[in-house]
């Protein structure tokens, strides 16, 4: 698991010990970011569920002004805070917080990432809190990964659905707020 460019570029990041967290594969998040390379710099990033932190640092890499990566579990907040300090990227701010409570919180983003364990049914539930609290900055970007059998919901204006993609048993779901 490596950054795959940016200022980052090629830092290996710490991966975790057991099955608690899921690293996204380095081809998906490379197929991921080819997908919103135009929209990343100077924006605002909320990885929700961080797990290792990795699409969060690859943003950051890639010149997001700033991320906050958000994850339950103690030693995911601390693996996120060690690969943070081996790429040596600035802007990054972790929480160790209930993902759907921390979105009760009154900041807006430009990009955010659902990556959550894919059996808790957390997908849907975030995806519902982040259009009802209208967590996403006008022209903003939700980045979905799940099962590639798992149809996610559509949502009326201003949130849309752009897009899917599968790759082999995972599927990348875009949403934007026009």
């Amino acid at each position: 698991m490596r950054v795959i460019t940016g200022k980052a570029r090629g830092v290996r990041l710490k991966e975790p010990e057991g099955a608690d967290i899921r690293p996204t594969t380095d081809m998906v998040k490379e197929s991921v970011f080819n997908i919103i390379q135009y929209d990343i710099e100077g924006r605002s990033a909320l990885d929700l569920f961080a797990g290792t932190g990795q699409l969060g640092i690859e943003a950051l890499s890639r010149g997001a002004e700033s991320c906050v990566f958000v994850d339950e579990s103690p030693a995911a907040v601390r693996l996120v805070k060690e690969n943070l300090e081996k790429t040596k990227l600035a802007g990054g701010r972790t929480v160790q917080a209930d993902a759907l409570r921390f979105l009760d919180g009154p900041e807006k983003y430009d990009l955010i990432f659902l990556d959550p364990p894919y059996s808790a049914g957390l997908l849907e539930k975030s995806l519902k809190k982040v259009t009802e609290f209208d967590k996403l900055n006008t022209g903003g970007i939700i980045v979905c990964e799940s099962p590639a059998a798992a149809s996610l919901p559509d949502f009326g204006e201003p949130y849309k659905r752009l897009k899917s993609y599968r790759y082999g048993k995972i599927a990348i779901t875009i949403y934007t707020k026009i």
